[in-house]
C-alpha cells in the first residue's frame, strides 16, 4: 500500500468517482442504483466533510468513500450512510480498508458516532471488510428492492464508535 494515498475528494475528481461508482453498479452487487448519478446529484448527496479518494502513484484515483445524512433531524446529527467503491483493477490491495480507516478517524474527529451501510449478502468481500474494521451486522431487510427484475435482501451494518 505504500503507493496508495489519501486526499479530500473535489470537483477534479468526478470523472473517476463516477467511473470507478459505475464499475460497481455495472458488478451487481454494490447498490440498488444502475446508473451513476451526475456530479451534481452525487456532490449534493455527499456531506463535503468526509469525501476521501485513494490515490496511485500517479495520482490517479482508484478508489473513494463517501458519507450522506441519515436524517435532517437534530438527534440523527451522528449519524451517517457511507459508500467505498474501488476501481476493479484496484480491487483485493487494501484500498477499501485504507478508505474505511480513514473515514471513520475523520466521522469521529467531527463527533459522529454511528456509520451505517446497507450491502447485499453476495457482497461477500465487502461484509468481511466491514467486520473486520468494526461494523456489525444489525439484521437482514429481506425483499426490499427489486433490482434487474429480482427481489433483493440488504444486510445492514454499523459502526458505533467507542469513543464518542
Amino acid at each position: 500500500m505504500a503507493d496508495i494515498t489519501l486526499r479530500s475528494m473535489t470537483a477534479d475528481d468526478a470523472h473517476r468517482v463516477l467511473t470507478i461508482y459505475q464499475a460497481g453498479l455495472d458488478g451487481g452487487n454494490a447498490s440498488f442504483e444502475t446508473v451513476a448519478p451526475t456530479w451534481a446529484a452525487f456532490d449534493a448527496g455527499k456531506s463535503p466533510d468526509h469525501r476521501l479518494v485513494a490515490v496511485d502513484a500517479d495520482d490517479a484515483v482508484v478508489g473513494w468513500v463517501a458519507v450522506s445524512p441519515t436524517s435532517s433531524r437534530a438527534v440523527y446529527a451522528g449519524v451517517v450512510e457511507h459508500s467505498v467503491y474501488v476501481d476493479p483493477g484496484a480491487q483485493g490491495r487494501g484500498v477499501a480498508r485504507l478508505l474505511l480507516n480513514a473515514l471513520i478517524a475523520s466521522t469521529e474527529a467531527a463527533g459522529i458516532w454511528t456509520i451505517q451501510s446497507g450491502v447485499f449478502p453476495e457482497n461477500n468481500a465487502s461484509l468481511a471488510l466491514h467486520q473486520q474494521v468494526g461494523f456489525r451486522v444489525i439484521g437482514t431487510r429481506e425483499r426490499i428492492g427489486r433490482h434487474h427484475g429480482r427481489w433483493r435482501d440488504v444486510v445492514l451494518l454499523e459502526r458505533r464508535s467507542p469513543v464518542i
